[in-house]
C-alpha cells in the first residue's frame, strides 16, 4: 500500500469526486480526514471507511471560513499526529446561465469556495508541513479553466485562478519540500452534473455533452481519484506545478 504511513485531509469529501478520492486513499492504507459541510453524508462515509479498516474521522467545515479551516487542520493533527496530504477538493458553481443573470451572491460564493478555500487551506496547513519537513497539496481545478464552457463564466474564471495559484504555490513552496499540483476533471457523474449542464439530466441532454468528449463519457470519481493518488505519491516526487487534465481528450 502506497500511503499506509500517511494522513490525507480531503475537503468536500462527503460526495462526488471527494468521496472517490477519500475511498482511494483509504484503500491504499492512508488515514483519512473527511471534511465537508454535510455532516450526515460525511459521518456515513467515515462509518463505511471504518468498516473497511481505515482510520478515518469526520470534521464539519465550511472551507470558505478561516475558523472552520483552522479547526479542520487542528483536528487532523490532534487525532493523527501529522498531516501529509491536503486535497483542496471542495467546489461550488452557479447554475449554467448567462453572465447577465449571475448574482453578486453567486459570484461571491463561487470564489469563496473555489479559490479562497485553497488560500485558507494552504495557510493553515503550511506550519504543519514546515514542521514535518514537507508535504503534498493537490487542488481540484477543472477543464473549465482550460477550455471554458459558455454560461459558466464565473465558475470558469474561479478555476483559472486555482490553476495559477497552484503554479505560484509550487514555485514559492518548493524550498520547503512541499509539492503543489492540480487535477482538471471534465464534467463528471456527480451531484453537480445538472448544475453544469443547465438543463435536466436526461439521456438526451447527457448525450449532447458527452459528444464534446473524445472518449465519449463523463469523468467518474475513480478517474479523478487515481490521478490524485499518483500526484500525491512518491512516483510523482519530481512533479510540482502541474495542472493535469482528466478529461477524455476534451482539452485537446
Amino acid at each position: 500500500m502506497r500511503f499506509e504511513t500517511s494522513t490525507a485531509l480531503v475537503t468536500g469529501a462527503a460526495s462526488g469526486f471527494g468521496a472517490g478520492i477519500a475511498r482511494a486513499f483509504a484503500a491504499e492504507g492512508a488515514s483519512v480526514v473527511i471534511a465537508d459541510i454535510n455532516a450526515a453524508a460525511g459521518r456515513e462515509l467515515v462509518s463505511e471507511l471504518g468498516t473497511a479498516g481505515c482510520d478515518a474521522i469526520f470534521v464539519q467545515a465550511d472551507v470558505s471560513r478561516r475558523d472552520d479551516v483552522r479547526a479542520m487542520v487542528q483536528a487532523t493533527v490532534e487525532h493523527f499526529g501529522r498531516l501529509d496530504i491536503l486535497v483542496n477538493n471542495a467546489g461550488y458553481s452557479h447554475r449554467n446561465k448567462p453572465i447577465a443573470e449571475v448574482t453578486d451572491e453567486e459570484f461571491d460564493r463561487v470564489f469563496a469556495v473555489n479559490v479562497k478555500s485553497v488560500y485558507l487551506g494552504v495557510q493553515e496547513a503550511l506550519p504543519v508541513f514546515r514542521r514535518q519537513g514537507g508535504g503534498v497539496i493537490v487542488n481540484t481545478s477543472s477543464t473549465a479553466a482550460l477550455r471554458p464552457r459558455p454560461n459558466l463564466s464565473i465558475y470558469n474564471s474561479s478555476k483559472g485562478a486555482v490553476n495559477i495559484l497552484t503554479k505560484s504555490l509550487a514555485v514559492e513552496l518548493a524550498a520547503d519540500g512541499i509539492r503543489v499540483n492540480a487535477v482538471c476533471p471534465v464534467i463528471g457523474e456527480t451531484g453537480m452534473l445538472e448544475t453544469f449542464m443547465g438543463v435536466p439530466d436526461t439521456p438526451e441532454n447527457r448525450a449532447k455533452f458527452e459528444a464534446t468528449i473524445p472518449l465519449g463519457r463523463f469523468s467518474r470519481p475513480e478517474d479523478i481519484a487515481r490521478a490524485v493518488l499518483f500526484l500525491a505519491s512518491a512516483d510523482a516526487e519530481f512533479i510540482t506545478g502541474a495542472t493535469l487534465e482528466i478529461d477524455g481528450g476534451r482539452c485537446v
